[in-house]
Order: C-alpha cells, then sequence, then structure tokens
C-alpha cells in the first residue's frame, strides 16, 4: 500500500461543525491541517466524525462516491443488472467482458477509486476514521463524549470496509495512521479476517453508543438527529452476517453460521427496537399501502422510525459562495416531462409483471420462484394492474393513474417571463394523472417490437415512457408539506427527501432469513406476516404455516425483491445468492479452487434449490399501453393552437373538452377506500388500448437478439491495472488476469483461511 499511503498522510478536510445534524450541510470550513488538540474538544472531534459523515454517507450528500459501489435504485450499473431495468449495465453485457488489462471492457475501480485524491478513495477515509480513533483515545475529553466519538468511528470504519469486502471479500486492514515509508506495506488479508474485523468494529460502535441511543428515541430529539446510533450498527452487522452465511461465503452451505447469525441477530434486535426503530405505519397502513409509501417523504418528521441508516438533504439551490446545495435528484428524475420532470425512470415489464396478487401469492403466469403457490387471481395480461399487491399501486405509475403533486401553478396561463406551459403541463398539480398511452406516426408498424416512432398522451409525445417507477415518490396526496420547492424551480429539482439505505423492514427480513437458515421456520413466518400486514394483509398474508427449507428461503428472498424494489437492494441479493447462474459456473473459473463449488444443500445450484430461473440467458424487455382504435396512428407534434394529436379525441369525445370530461371519468385514484376504479379503468384499456412489448435489452450488430450474461468470476472482483500499479505487491483475485504478471490467472483467494 505504499503509493497509496503516500497520499494519505497529506491535508485532510474537516467540517466545522458541533454535531452531526443536517448544519453540516450548510456551514463547511475547510483546514489543511488539523492539531492533535482539536481532540480535547468533542465539538472539535464531533467536526472531524462530520466530516468523514460527508464523506461516507450512503446516497451521497457530495453526490456519491463511486467507490461505494452503491445502487440508488435508479437505472445504474448494477440496478441494470436485474429484473428492474432493461439497457445492459456493466456486468451483464454479453459483448464488453470486463477485463482489467485490455482495456475491453469498463473495470471499474472500487478499490482506490482516485489514488491521487485523499477525499475520492476509501484509504483516504479510512485513514481520516483512524485519525479520529488515536487522536480521541490520546485526546483530553471526558470519557463519556469520547463514546460517543469513538462509537461513531467504528461504525463508520466498518461501513468503508464493508463497502470493500462485499466487492473483494479480503483487503488491506489498516486500523492506525500508517507514517508514508516503504516498511510500511500492508498485505491483503482473507475475507474471514476481513469479516470479523468489521464485525468487532460494529460490536463495538453499538456497545459505545447504546447509552446514548437505547433510550427509546436514540438522537431524535437532539442535534445529533442524523448521527448514527447503536441500533444503526446492529442493522448494518445484521446485513454483514447474512452476507457471510449467504452463498457467495459460503459455498458449502454451513448452516451453522445461520445459527450463530440468528442467535446475535435475534439479541441485537432488542438494542435496535430500543433505539425507537419500528415499522413505520404499521398500526395504521392507510388507504391501498398508504402508510408505507408516506414514509420516504418524512424521514425528517423524526417520528416514523422506519430509516436506520440515511442521509439528509437540502433545498438550497445552487451558485452561491460557497454552494452548499445538497439536493434530492430522485423525484425530479421520476416524474414525468409534461409536469416539468425530470422524464421519468422507465422499469422493465419484467418485475412489474412479477408483483404479487392481492391475495400475496405470484401470479399464474410467473415462470419463477416454482416453490411459491400461484395467485387464485386472474392475471390479466392486458390490465396487469387489477387485484395487485398494494404495494404495486405505490410503486409504478400507468396510463390513467392520478399522481398528484403540490402546486398552486397554473399551467393554462403563461408565465410573465414569456415561457409558454399550456401544451406542456395540462393538469394543475393537485389535478395531475399519468396519461402515457401512445399511438405511432402514420406508415408505421404499430405491432414491430423496434419500432421507435412512438408518442405519448397529453404532450409526452416522443418524451414519454411505456410505465413509470413511481416508488419513494413525494406524493401531493399524501404529504401536505411538500419537500420539493415546486414554485421557484417550477420543476422538482429543490428537493431534500433524505435518501434511506437500510429500513427497519430490511432488520426484519435479514432476520427472517436467519431463522429460516436456524431452522426456525415459524418466526421466519411470521416476520415475513409482520412486513406484509404494514401494507394492509390480514389473515395468513397469503404466507402458509407450511413453508420450510427452500420453499420458505424463497419467499424471504421474492419479499424482498418486491418490499425493497428501486432502492438498490436487489443487485446484492442477487450476487450473495448467485442467482445470475446459481453457481453452477464457478469451475469455468481459471484456477478455480475445489472449495468454491457448491456443496451441501446447494451442491446442484442455489437457483435449482430455491426454484429461481436464473437470470443468465433472459431478457429484460419493456411495455406500452397503445391505442388500437383506428390503426393506432396519430400527429407527432402538439404545437400551440394545433389539434391535439391524440387519435382518442374524437374517438371518446366530440370535441377536446368532452374528450377530456370523458376520459377523467375513468381514473384510477389511490385514495379511494378500494380500488373500486380498477374496473373502471380497465374498461377504459379494453375498449382503447392494448399492451405492446418493446425491445428492452439491445442486440448485436447483426441485429440478433442479446440475452443477460453475467460471468462467474465477477461475483468477486478483480482489481483494475491501475489499483496494481498504485500498489505492486497488490495480489490478484483468481479468475482474473494480473497486470503486474504478463496477464497470468490471479493467485489470491477470497475464500482462503
Amino acid at each position: 500500500m505504499k503509493n497509496i499511503l503516500k497520499l494519505l498522510v497529506l491535508g485532510v478536510v474537516v467540517v466545522a461543525s458541533t454535531s452531526c445534524s443536517d448544519e453540516f450541510l450548510k456551514e463547511k470550513k475547510n483546514y489543511s491541517q488539523v492539531s492533535t488538540d482539536l481532540y480535547d474538544y468533542y465539538e472539535g472531534a464531533q467536526g472531524r466524525i462530520a466530516a468523514i459523515m460527508a464523506l461516507c454517507q450512503p446516497g451521497g450528500a457530495n453526490s456519491g462516491q463511486a467507490w461505494f459501489y452503491e445502487s440508488k435504485g435508479g437505472p445504474d450499473d448494477f440496478s441494470k443488472c436485474t429484473e428492474e431495468y432493461a439497457g445492459f449495465g456493466r456486468f451483464v453485457d454479453p459483448e464488453a467482458q470486463l477485463n482489467p488489462v485490455t482495456g475491453t471492457g469498463s473495470m471499474p475501480d472500487y478499490f482506490q477509486y482516485q489514488a491521487n485524491n485523499i477525499l475520492q478513495t476509501p484509504w483516504g477515509n479510512i485513514r481520516q476514521v483512524n485519525d479520529v480513533i488515536e487522536g480521541t483515545l490520546a485526546g483530553g475529553m471526558d470519557q463519556e463524549d469520547k463514546d460517543k466519538i469513538l462509537g461513531q468511528a467504528y461504525f463508520w470504519r466498518a461501513w468503508c470496509y464493508f463497502n470493500l469486502f462485499r466487492v473483494y471479500g479480503g483487503v488491506p486492514i489498516i486500523d492506525k495512521v500508517l507514517e508514508p515509508i516503504e516498511e510500511n506495506v500492508t498485505p491483503r488479508s482473507s475475507a474471514k479476517a476481513v469479516y470479523e474485523f468489521i464485525l468487532n468494529d460494529l460490536n463495538k460502535s453499538a456497545e459505545l453508543l447504546k447509552p446514548f441511543t437505547a433510550n427509546g428515541v436514540g438522537w431524535q430529539n437532539t442535534s445529533e438527529f442524523t448521527c448514527v446510533t447503536a441500533g444503526t450498527a446492529l442493522a448494518v452487522k445484521g446485513r454483514l452476517m447474512l452476507l457471510w452465511c449467504s452463498p457467495l461465503f459460503n459455498r458449502k452451505a454451513d448452516m451453522s453460521r445461520y445459527q450463530t447469525a440468528y442467535t446475535e441477530m435475534k439479541k441485537d434486535l432488542d438494542v435496535i427496537n430500543a433505539c425507537g426503530y419500528k415499522l413505520a405505519y404499521a398500526e395504521n397502513p392507510g388507504v391501498n399501502a398508504a402508510g408505507w409509501a408516506k414514509m420516504f417523504s418524512d424521514v425528517d418528521t423524526k417520528s416514523n422510525g422506519e430509516a436506520i441508516f440515511f442521509t439528509l438533504y437540502n433545498d438550497i439551490t445552487s451558485g452561491l459562495t460557497p454552494d452548499y446545495h445538497r439536493n434530492n435528484g430522485w423525484e425530479q428524475s421520476i416524474r414525468p416531462k409534461n409536469c416539468f420532470g425530470g422524464g421519468g425512470v422507465e422499469p422493465a415489464a419484467n418485475l412489474f409483471d412479477l408483483f404479487p396478487m392481492a391475495d400475496g401469492k405470484l401470479p399464474q403466469n410467473a415462470t419463477t420462484y416454482t416453490k411459491l403457490e400461484k395467485s387464485a387471481f386472474d392475471y390479466d395480461n392486458l390490465a396487469p394492474f387489477m387485484n395487485r399487491d398494494p404495494r404495486f399501486y405505490r410503486t409504478y405509475a400507468f396510463p390513467g393513474v392520478r399522481w398528484a403533486f403540490a402546486s398552486t401553478f397554473d399551467p393554462t396561463q403563461t408565465e410573465s417571463d414569456g415561457v409558454q406551459t399550456k401544451n406542456n403541463n395540462p393538469y394543475k398539480g393537485n389535478e395531475y394523472v399519468l396519461w402515457n398511452y401512445v399511438w405511432y406516426e402514420t406508415g408505421t408498424d404499430p405491432e414491430s417490437e423496434d419500432n421507435s416512432k412512438y408518442y405519448g398522451s397529453d404532450n409526452l409525445l416522443s418524451g414519454t415512457k411505456g410505465i413509470y417507477v413511481r416508488k419513494r415518490t413525494d406524493d401531493g396526496d399524501l404529504n401536505t408539506n411538500p419537500h420539493y420547492n415546486y414554485m421557484t424551480s417550477k420543476n422538482f429539482s429543490l428537493c431534500y427527501n433524505a435518501y434511506i439505505e437500510m429500513r427497519y423492514a430490511e432488520v426484519l427480513l435479514n432476520l427472517a432469513e436467519a431463522a429460516a437458515g436456524a431452522g426456525q421456520n415459524a418466526e421466519a413466518i411470521s416476520l415475513l406476516r409482520q412486513i406484509r400486514q404494514r401494507v394492509g394483509y390480514t389473515g395468513d398474508c397469503g404466507i402458509s404455516d407450511g413453508l420450510t427449507g427452500a420453499a420458505l428461503m424463497s419467499a424471504i428472498l421474492y419479499e424482498r425483491q418486491i418490499e425493497f424494489a428501486y432502492e438498490g437492494r436487489r443487485y446484492e441479493d442477487m450476487r450473495r445468492w448467485l442467482l445470475f447462474d446459481g453457481g453452477t459456473e464457478f469451475a469455468n473459473v481459471e484456477g478455480c479452487p475445489e472449495t468454491w463449488k457448491l456443496g451441501g444443500e446447494w451442491a446442484n445450484g442455489t437457483c435449482a434449490w430455491l426454484g429461481v430461473t436464473p437470470l443468465n440467458g433472459q431478457r429484460r424487455e419493456n411495455l406500452q399501453f397503445r391505442v388500437k382504435v383506428g390503426g393506432g396512428t396519430g400527429g407527432n407534434t402538439w404545437a400551440t393552437g394545433a389539434a391535439n394529436p391524440d387519435p382518442l379525441v374524437n374517438v371518446i369525445g366530440t370535441d377536446e373538452a368532452s374528450y377530456k370530461a370523458t376520459r377523467a371519468t375513468y381514473v384510477m385514484n389511490l385514495n379511494d377506500s378500494v380500488i373500486h376504479s380498477q374496473d373502471t379503468l380497465k374498461a377504459f384499456y379494453n375498449n382503447y388500448l392494448t399492451r405492446k412489448t418493446i425491445l428492452g435489452d439491445g442486440r448485436s450488430s447483426t441485429q440478433a437478439l442479446l440475452y443477460v450474461t453475467f460471468l462467474p468470476r465477477y461475483y468477486f472482483l478483480g482489481f483494475t491495472s491501475g489499483a496494481q500499479s498504485s500498489n505492486v505487491t497488490l495480489p490478484q483475485t483468481i479468475g482474473w488476469e494480473d497486470s503486474q504478471h504478463g496477464g497470468a490467472n490471479g493467485t489470491f483467494d477470497p475464500l482462503a483461511e
């Protein structure tokens, strides 16, 4: 590590703040040096913690650090490797396989990221944490203040290492501030050693923070609201232990790991609860999972209890000096173009179709999760919103659904600045309905899956999406005090919704998975039902008492896929359970040790054991609902004063006014106590629309369909040539080309102890 370490003794950044509150987003001060006297005072030490938090927080208060290897739920490289989005992500592209030597594929470097920038490399942040730990231990603060600082510092070091561990397995363990001399070269440790190091740091963090946060409310009534608690440390510990239990690290299905994890996580749940965390709105699910939907936009109220690990933002505009703005771009990205949103985020049809039915069971057309029970409800492919899990309606938006936002802006008026909005946004915010059905240009083929000449209603035109991700929206019908400043920006960009990295629901599902692996079936089933009761399920919640073994584990993974859809969790679940190929392809990795091959209950592959269809060899496609009357063709412009190009104008009305009035009678309103408008909206679809598949994943240069291809060596990444050049002693991982040895196969086994 000598080349990297030379950089790590240079300047550090200190955020001048007396706490970990969101004030650090507004007031910063940089120092080129840090005096050890700083650690004699709580305010100084806490300022150092605030600096580290600003750099290491998930969701990126500083626009994110790529080395975090995080997925935040949008169509990023990681989510595009799952069923959530079409379009090949970096690790599943069959035409761009990664290679750290030849450069034929873009090999990511999460190990050092930017080695020459102390603020953009994990080792810079780890060094800063080590400096805080050493300085605090030697400083003159009283013991209570030291414990508060150390409890947070151990957590952030664990978090930095966790993000390296899950990608590379074994990495160098550096637990002190090292001098940049040639002798200070830290070897690469085994995955087991790194796991135990992280586990130890998280346990120390929890013990130190318990006296201050395991008091029923955590930091909620203090200026340290955004700081980590004992519950945060133990929640991440549960995620870590579950990763260690999983087939990614546990190839021979040693189920004693699950027993250990279950015992620890069961004990830790009491402390997590004592920190005030709970399922938000469990006592009052609201209408159509309204409480579940609302929890994403009321973290700052400090009352819902769901957010265990989160990042706050602000709605300050950019361009100030210095620039303190830290806006959450999610709301802007998911809102449709015709309400001045970013254009919307389009999910693949795969997960859209796979969501449970209203009885909590699989749709009848599901071809995966073969060990789970199919629904008694018919799945209507042409009206797929019929009789679905309550979370379905809060996760997706589709033609005819109300999606209000808070704004008094009247789009029918021309603004004083001369911006003509009449044909851009056809609704006031509190009236907005998404009508994104499409038609095709005259003379084109509406049936072709490759056809891109389509246009959406209400002036969406070529900017429309077939369906939209609605998850985590700040819904105008649910939140009367929106976290976006629409009236200032005429869009949703100035938004301060929190980003939640870890929710209480994950704590329960992590425990359920550990319980299932430990044979505690009844407890696992009870935890699954708690998750579903929170969104309005009753009775057995669609979870049979008879679930055991692989079927129970499959039910837990299915629940995770639904509960955490578009929150950035799915890719890691697929990695740790080897769901791309079931783990049956490790023998094809050059130099594969026998210990890499699956054994025990998983000997025939995890996918076969679970009854899950591997993602390798599949495609993700998009869908649309197109106009079927009149040949499904229409115009492609909506200029001021021109006729509405929607082909339905003269079909469901005699003029524009009657067409709008008639169409409004079909709207699905999620405020209804029972979505009785399902049948009404279905009539609109049956009368006027048809479902169409649009190619999502790509074609080759010869127009052949391409399919998801995740290579078995991708489960553990290798090091880039840049990372190896920075540290010539760093051994390459088995299965990856070693740039320091002429491209020979790597020799480091992440699973060796």
